[in-house]
């Protein structure tokens, strides 16, 4: 009966994802995944998302729970206690659970962009990695900054479902000798595993020694989401977890092949939407790009809000410094915003036995605006703030924004981002850009 309480809340728990992706064309032709790589100059990219034909039910306080083990935030214990609720188990088994890794023993192109489930949680994209290629769908994650993969170094019972990398079936895979990678997260699980220099192709652009980072132990949570078979980081290098020696991410290699040093994030809501990687799209937003600088110190992209309002409410200056997240599906912002918000949604609370913000799906939930500038501002439809029904009679729905207080960190993570055209500019000065676009 433990085990297979230890496999549903597992499963669970995956399935509240942790990420979102890319995919394929040159100009304006959609391409295949499979597409000759590109020649090594100012190329174009896009990344097209596509909806994953697997459903798996969501639950707001399972989505909230990832983003503590991701940034390494001790758990609320009225979290697990949500988490507990919701499976119908102890707080004793959850804590077992989060306790439990996978242990190491043996045991411009076009690519395609899958969300995990129907709240936008997480999508995957087909990278091609080695000689011959192997292919493997990644999430493509701008909160971190390993692109790690399920390897032929997990025990057999551990890579179940999913599609490993095997270097030595690689004829341009190299083992950087005396490097490792560990990844822990708040729940004390990790990720861990060697470092390959190999082939690694994204929408037909090459990266000939990108570092990949093959696991040997994972933590149970990535083990049960078939769908994902590793991670892609998109921050900055000084994130990344390889030692002694760090090393670049894809886009910090892949950068000088590109028309401009960027990558520009088109999400959509409960749609597929693209990045781009190399060129604005112009038709893709309204008006102009508003750019903003980026702090590059803490290795995310992080910049600063000049404030928020809720539906027609008088705008509220304020400096909010976050990170722009694509591997995380909520918005987390302070408390203080978090009363104005939900103080206009009648029946709204914050239910420790949900694990976060409710309120009845029957309410429409206003808009939430945040500044990019004193000029420019961004709207958040308050469609895309219900994050959807976490009962079953489908009476109660959960908050798209939520906490940052434990967390330690605002994070604006897809929840805003598709409300938005977002480029993301690399070089020598590191900045986002926003425009409004079509809802």
């Amino acid at each position: 009966m433990v085990a297979l309480t230890n496999l549903l809340l597992t499963t669970l728990l995956a399935s509240a994802g942790l990420g979102a992706a890319l995919p394929p064309r040159i100009g304006s032709t959609v391409i295949e995944a499979r597409e000759p790589e590109l020649p090594v100059s100012g190329r174009k990219i896009t990344l097209p998302q596509q909806k994953n034909p697997r459903f798996h039910k969501f639950n707001g306080a399972l989505s909230v729970y990832k983003t503590y083990l991701k940034y390494g935030a001790p758990v609320p214990d009225h979290l697990v206690q949500a988490v507990a609720n919701h499976l119908g188990i102890s707080v004793e088994e959850v804590h077992n659970y989060a306790n439990t890794t996978a242990n190491a023993r043996r045991d411009q192109g076009s690519a395609t962009a899958a969300p995990i489930d129907q709240s936008d949680s997480a999508y995957i994209t087909p990278v091609s990695i080695g000689t011959p290629a192997q292919t493997l769908n990644l999430d493509f994650d701008t909160g971190s900054s390993d692109l790690w993969v399920f390897s032929n170094s997990l025990p057999s019972s551990q890579r179940a479902g999913h599609t490993i990398y095997n270097p030595s079936k690689s004829s341009t895979a190299k083992r950087v000798n005396g490097a490792s990678w560990d990844i822990s997260y708040g729940d004390g699980s990790s990720s861990k595993g060697q470092v390959y220099l190999d082939k690694v192709t994204i929408g037909g652009l090459v990266v000939s020694n990108q570092a990949v980072e093959t696991a040997q132990q994972v933590s149970q949570s990535f083990t049960a989401e078939t769908s994902i078979d590793g991670l892609v980081g998109l921050a900055f290098g000084s994130l990344n977890t390889v030692r002694p020696r760090q090393q670049k991410t894809w886009f910090e290699n892949a950068i000088g092949q590109l028309d401009q040093p960027l990558f520009a994030a088109d999400l959509k809501y409960e749609a597929s939407g693209t990045y781009d990687f190399g060129f604005i799209d112009p038709a893709k937003h309204t008006g102009d790009i508003t750019y903003v600088p980026v702090n590059t110190n803490p290795g995310y992209w992080t910049w600063t809000s000049t404030g928020y309002q809720v539906g027609s409410s008088p705008f509220v200056s304020q400096s909010i410094t976050n990170i722009a997240d694509t591997g995380t599906t909520l918005m987390y912002v302070p408390d203080s915003i978090l009363r104005a918000y939900y103080g206009q949604i009648r029946g709204a609370t914050n239910s420790q036995s949900y694990g976060g913000y409710v309120f009845p799906c029957s309410t429409e939930a206003p808009d939430f605006t945040f500044g990019v500038t004193d000029e420019a501002t961004i709207t958040i439809p308050g469609r895309f703030i219900n994050y959807g029904p976490v009962t079953d009679d489908g009476e109660t729905c959960f908050g798209g924004l939520q906490t940052s207080s434990d967390v330690g960190i605002n994070i604006f993570g897809d929840v805003a981002l598709k409300a938005a055209y977002v480029v993301f500019k690399g070089g020598d000065s590191p900045s986002l850009g926003w425009a409004s676009k079509q809802l």
